[in-house]
């Protein structure tokens, strides 16, 4: 709003910032009252040309109307601060000058332009109740004294409907410029929202996917500390597979920042990681027990690739972070899980373990928190705890849409 400061009326200005009298002009405020000083005068000259030759009045009389004029057009300085008492003013001025019916006119306006249309209507009101006897005062030859009346009545309700105009136009202007700013002010909480909301689901992803590899490469490299007599063989094998775990696992940390870099927007140039989908779930599984863990899987779903891919990525996520859980908490111990259901059923995902815990590794205690967010996010649910058998249960159930 700064740079169009300079070609807006000074009282726009105020309006915005709260203010009803603005104590300063601006550059296009000043123009514009030069210019109405300037009409002003002309007009009152003009009246006064016009009456010298037919008035039949004393000349102190006329030398006092001529006064009463050029005062009354000074005064047009102070019609920005003191519109109404301006107007005011101008009621006696009218009676007793001709000269002044250019000021008195400005003043008329300017009431019309800045207060509503109660004060308006008694400010218009006063000037048109003086009309009678300024015109019978100082007649005019050749118009008769109804017609006269009739065209100063028109004249005085043409002046005070162009004001209310004006005054109807700016309002629209700082209506439309308040709802553009706010327009814009929601756009940029709409894109702040998105931006968060983006950040959120990639760290969901950094954990579900560095957690789950990062307690696997935890288990082979606990199997290689506390069994350093092993056969060279399963050394090796082990070894490769923490280093295709760590490689992974970066792999996956320089995408996820990656995209952290870009304000968590896409771009084209970002390539799309392989979102894993409910066929993968065997893959998984066989990753789990290859770490020395005992994993059962009972997959009760006709055709897995049929899944619709958020919800297979979806089931996929709270396997993968069940059995992180399970073999941070409860290594020796046997995991189970059991997805079944269809289309119109819904997927329903049963993960449960025994309580034994064995070596346990650190976590962070945030990730059932990301799954039931996830699972309801999608119109689901999601429950963990341990059950009378003292067994951990995690169970989900997300629509699956016929």
């Amino acid at each position: 709003m700064t740079e169009y400061r300079w070609l807006l009326p000074a009282v726009l200005h105020g309006d915005l910032v709260g203010e009803r009298s603005p104590a300063r002009r601006s550059a296009r405020d000043w123009g514009v009252d030069i210019v109405v000083f300037v009409v002003a005068a002309l007009m009152g000259l003009a009246a006064a040309l016009a009456m010298h030759p037919v008035s039949s009045l004393p000349p102190a009389v006329v030398l006092a109307d001529q006064v009463i004029g050029a005062a009354a057009c000074a005064l047009l300085w102070l019609r920005r601060r003191w519109p109404v008492g301006l107007a005011l003013v101008m009621v006696p001025a009218a009676l007793a000058s001709g000269t002044a019916s250019g000021a008195v006119a400005v003043a008329l306006f300017t009431v019309a332009v800045h207060r509503p249309f109660r004060t308006v209507a008694v400010v218009a009101g006063l000037h048109i109740a003086v009309l009678a006897p300024q015109l019978w005062w100082r007649p005019d030859p050749e118009v008769s004294f109804w017609g006269a009346m009739a065209f100063s009545v028109l004249s005085y309700l043409l002046l005070v409907m162009w004001g209310m105009f004006v005054r109807a136009r700016r309002q629209l202007v700082l209506s439309l410029r308040d709802r553009a700013e706010r327009a814009e002010v929601e756009a940029e909480l709409r894109v702040e929202r998105a931006r968060h909301m983006e950040r959120e689901r990639i760290a969901r992803e950094m954990h579900d996917v560095l957690a789950h590899r990062l307690s696997l490469l935890s288990v082979h490299a606990g199997a290689l500390e506390y069994r350093p007599d092993i056969p060279r063989d399963d050394l090796v094998r082990t070894a490769g597979v923490i280093r295709t775990g760590a490689h992974q696992a970066l792999q996956d940390l320089r995408e996820v920042i990656g995209v952290l870099r870009l304000g968590g927007e896409e771009t084209e140039t970002t390539p799309d990681r392989p979102q894993p989908t409910l066929a993968d779930l065997e893959g998984l599984v066989e990753e789990s027990r290859t770490a020395g863990m005992e994993v059962t899987l009972d997959l009760r779903v006709a055709e897995p690739r049929r899944a619709p891919a958020a919800l297979g990525r979806n089931v996929y996520r709270i396997t993968q972070e069940g059995l992180t859980n399970a073999r941070k908490h409860a290594t020796d111990a046997r995991v189970d899980v059991t997805v079944r259901g269809g289309p119109g059923d819904g997927l329903t995902v049963e993960i449960g373990n025994p309580t034994t815990a064995g070596q346990a590794i650190p976590g962070s205690g945030t990730g059932l928190i990301g799954l039931t967010e996830r699972a309801e996010l999608v119109g689901g649910r999601l429950a963990y705890g341990v059950d009378g058998a003292g067994r951990f249960r995690l169970d989900a159930w997300l629509p699956w849409t016929a």
